[in-house]
């Protein structure tokens, strides 16, 4: 079971990760370089650099103006290698999250099955928390990071449990805890940014946050039906090797 969920996990993160370095570097990637610019001109801000999407990072963070730059991979190839690395890393481990989470809760990973579960990925880890800290862009105006990743973390942990108790326990108390589960962290509220004008367009940092979650949207639908077609695959090809031996 283990060495199945394994295949499946790296071949459906193999797949997503392909698909989707291949947008991030088209639509994201250019409007990073654009900001980059605007920090750049502010030698007071020195922010760190973008992740991949769909790790769905919760902003950046804002060292001090004398603090030693971080290392940084070079411009073209190099930075182009990196992104396709951090996507394929973060795919496959996404992959054995849903993957052990279907079978936690006694879900064969069928590709309606894996969908499904999918799509909630998507809403606990990219949707809820971009409602409250949407991606943002190098240079952009920000809470502290530890405490940015701290509400996210309570909104992605607190969604995922309220979709559990809605979709697969399905009692009147369990939906009823499972809304207010969802709703509870954006009723906290996310953590805001400092009064400040930031150098970054509004629009620019709008066009950024719009395109990073629908690449998180497709990167999602692709690993759940990826997960669910090679959980398929793999269960055939260990079925024959039973039977021969």
């Amino acid at each position: 079971m283990i060495i199945r969920l394994l295949s499946a996990a790296l071949a459906a993160g193999f797949f997503a990760a392909v698909v989707v370095t291949g947008l991030e570097l088209t639509l994201t990637s250019p409007l990073i370089v654009a900001a980059e610019r605007y920090e750049q001109a502010e030698p007071s801000h020195q922010a760190d650099r973008a992740l991949p999407i769909v790790l769905a990072h919760a902003g950046h963070d804002h060292t001090a103006p004398d603090a030693a730059p971080e290392w940084q991979p070079g411009a073209g190839l190099p930075r182009m290698a990196f992104t396709g690395l951090a996507t394929l890393v973060g795919a496959v481990g996404y992959a054995l999250l849903l993957g052990a989470v279907m079978l936690a809760c006694g879900r064969e990973p069928t590709p309606q099955v894996a969908l499904a579960f999918a799509v909630a990925g998507f809403a606990s880890v990219a949707l809820a928390p971009g409602l409250g800290l949407p991606p943002e862009l190098p240079g952009s105006e920000a809470a502290p990071l530890a405490v940015r990743q701290a509400w996210w973390v309570m909104t992605a942990a607190a969604t995922a449990m309220g979709l559990y108790l809605i979709a697969v326990r399905r009692t009147l108390i369990a939906i009823l805890g499972g809304l207010v589960l969802i709703i509870a962290p954006h009723v906290v509220g996310a953590p805001q940014a400092p009064e400040g004008a930031s150098a970054l367009p509004a629009a620019l940092a709008a066009q950024f946050a719009a395109r990073s979650l629908a690449i998180s949207f497709v990167f999602w639908m692709l690993l759940g039906l990826g997960l669910g077609r090679a959980w398929q695959v793999f269960g055939r090809e260990t079925a024959r090797g039973t039977a021969r031996a």
